[in-house]
């Protein structure tokens, strides 16, 4: 019977364990760095595409809403802008030429519910808001309430030109609306800071918020081409 004493043991070493318990770590955290990165990329790239999508859908329902504001074929119903200050846009058309403005959707109003915007400035009172469309039934009263059409917008201003150009707080005279709007992303990033200033053609600032929310900018003009007929 061979002895066992003297041969050679087999195994690592607890030096040994422990370098490898070290290089494994190591490894595991420049995998997770990278993972982390990538998954915080994917996160501000989708923030940044629903913000797109808001403002350009926004955007598209606007312009296309209020091309018809005024729309009055029978030249007897009085449809005009009603409302037309910088947070709140209201106007009325005769969609059915019956000669009034108190059918359905006859009555439109843009902005943020009061509930959203107490002084109805533009600016969202919360930081972040749904802007809406109110769809009234007689001279821009009434209605089902702000329902919204875009989600997450800080702020919006209506800017109102007149035939020559020139800015006008006469509903009358209205003949061109420049919309700015500000659309702010969901949740916000603790890695980003944001520090941009915004200037809407009224030579507002919207910013610096030095938040962590993203945010996108656009602004759109709008001809009124049944205003002033």
């Amino acid at each position: 019977m061979k002895s066992t004493l003297g041969m050679k043991n087999s195994g690592f070493t607890l030096i040994e364990v422990l370098v490898a318990m070290a290089i494994s770590g190591v490894v595991m955290a420049g995998v997770f760095a990278a993972f982390k990165s990538q998954q915080d990329s994917y996160s501000a790239q989708d923030q940044v595409v629903e913000m797109q999508q808001n403002i350009r859908a926004a955007a598209e329902l606007l312009a296309q809403d209020i091309r018809t504001a005024g729309y009055d074929r029978t030249r007897s119903a009085g449809a005009g802008v009603v409302t037309a200050i910088v947070g709140l846009l209201g106007f009325t058309q005769d969609l059915n030429a019956n000669g009034d403005t108190v059918d359905t959707d006859e009555a439109v109003t843009y902005g943020f519910s009061l509930a959203d915007d107490a002084g109805s400035d533009g600016i969202a009172d919360s930081g972040g808001a749904p802007l809406g469309r109110n769809s009234g039934t007689a001279n821009g009263v009434g209605g089902g309430g702000f329902q919204p059409i875009a989600e997450n917008f800080h702020a919006i201003e209506f800017r109102y030109l007149d035939s020559d150009g020139i800015v006008t707080a006469t509903a009358g005279d209205i003949r061109t609306i420049q919309i700015s709007m500000l659309a702010r992303a969901r949740r916000p990033d603790p890695n980003y800071t944001h520090s941009t200033t915004y200037q809407t053609p009224s030579g507002i600032n919207w910013g610096p918020y030095n938040d962590h929310f993203r945010r996108r900018f656009q602004t759109i003009t709008v001809l009124c081409r049944n205003l002033g007929m």
